[in-house]
């Protein structure tokens, strides 16, 4: 190929690819208009919102605990030994003389054999010493023996007399004790611990059950120190966590004067006035005490809740041109789906509850759906 037809073939392919770089770029820029224009809103946002509405609240403080006996003891046997036998475990229903648990008797009966052998020897030395004092007496008042002799057969009667005293006392301890190898509920109630298993050795008076006896029940509540300030509350609410519906009411009965260091919180114990059946040792309860009535406070549903530099605040709806403002508030205090607004609305407002993510302040917006504070 010439030179010349060279260079012809070198613009045309260059004039080729400027044409369809040009091409490429009307065509892009079509589809970036296009892209921008669906991308562009049709109309105002959709929200859905809450009219305010002042309303008397009362405030109430909820607080989770237990349910437990008046009273409750540690049992443990007054001897030490082996245990043989575990009659009961932790729920068992229990009337009083009923079995709990048992300790091996063997060295007890042996005790007992003991007793009863030194029992048994004071009485013959008892015996003889009695017959021995009455031919005294009845020497000396014949005249054929001293006055010496008749106050040793004295002095060893009277101790025989002891002796014996001392072995009976002896064996009614070893009865005791083989008796005690024995435990036996005092009284009917329930067993909420169990510290012992058979073959275990335990000392005297070592605690081997937890013992809840029958009869009156308090709600034990773990409660921040802040929260007892003021009169104590005449009535508590008292219900179960799995059924609301089993409910009671009880009174403080009394409130510990330490302060837990690990939790920071005071037990209280609350007298239950009534005992429903399905109260049982151990349910968890909620109680509930009225406090006080708050007057113009404001209640909104949580997801009404903003923020305006870190600081609380709602989305308000302007009536006159449907814009919104972002408003700061007060709050009283936050509940678990509601929060109470104690200043900076006024009744009658409207503020965005659904939709409010993407708000700017003087965005306008259709309001899809209207309710009322409070319901």
């Amino acid at each position: 190929m010439r030179p010349h037809d060279q260079r012809q073939s070198w613009r045309k392919a260059r004039a080729t690819l400027r044409m369809s770089a040009c091409a490429l770029a009307l065509l892009l820029a079509g589809v970036c208009a296009q892209t921008t224009a669906r991308a562009e809103p049709t109309g105002p946002k959709r929200v859905d919102t809450v009219t305010v509405a002042i309303r008397p609240y009362v405030k109430q403080v909820t607080l989770t605990g237990e349910i437990a006996a008046r009273n409750q003891a540690a049992l443990s046997f007054k001897v030490g030994g082996r245990v043989s036998d575990v009659h009961v475990d932790v729920g068992d229903h229990l009337k009083k003389g009923d079995e709990l648990a048992r300790i091996d008797p063997t060295e007890q009966e042996a005790d007992v054999a003991a007793a009863k052998a030194a029992v048994t020897s004071a009485e013959a030395r008892l015996k003889n010493a009695r017959s021995t004092f009455d031919r005294q007496s009845a020497l000396l008042a014949s005249g054929f023996t001293t006055r010496s002799d008749y106050d040793s057969a004295e002095k060893a009667l009277k101790t025989a007399q002891n002796t014996l005293e001392s072995a009976q006392a002896q064996l009614g301890s070893a009865n005791s004790n083989l008796a005690d190898t024995v435990l036996k509920a005092d009284a009917a109630g329930i067993v909420t611990e169990r510290n012992v298993d058979p073959g275990q050795v335990v000392g005297a008076a070592q605690s081997v059950f937890n013992f809840a006896y029958d009869g009156d029940r308090d709600a034990i509540f773990d409660i921040q120190e802040q929260l007892l300030t003021g009169s104590a509350p005449a009535r508590i609410d008292i219900a179960l966590l799995s059924d609301p519906t089993v409910a009671t009411a009880g009174h403080i009965r009394e409130v510990s004067p330490l302060i837990n260091p690990k939790t920071g919180t005071v037990e209280v114990k609350v007298a239950l006035d009534r005992v429903p059946p399905q109260m049982q040792l151990g349910a968890p309860v909620a109680g509930s005490v009225r406090q006080s009535i708050l007057e113009k406070v404001i209640e909104l549903p949580w997801q009404a809740l903003a923020a305006d530099d870190g600081r609380p605040a709602v989305w308000v709806v302007d009536p006159r041109d449907n814009t919104v403002t972002l408003r700061p508030i007060r709050i009283e205090r936050y509940n678990s789906s509601q929060i109470i607004v104690a200043d900076g609305l006024a009744a009658g407002e409207q503020v965005v509850t659904s939709g409010s993510q993407m708000l700017r302040a003087g965005e306008p917006v259709q309001v899809v759906k209207t309710t009322e504070a409070g319901q």
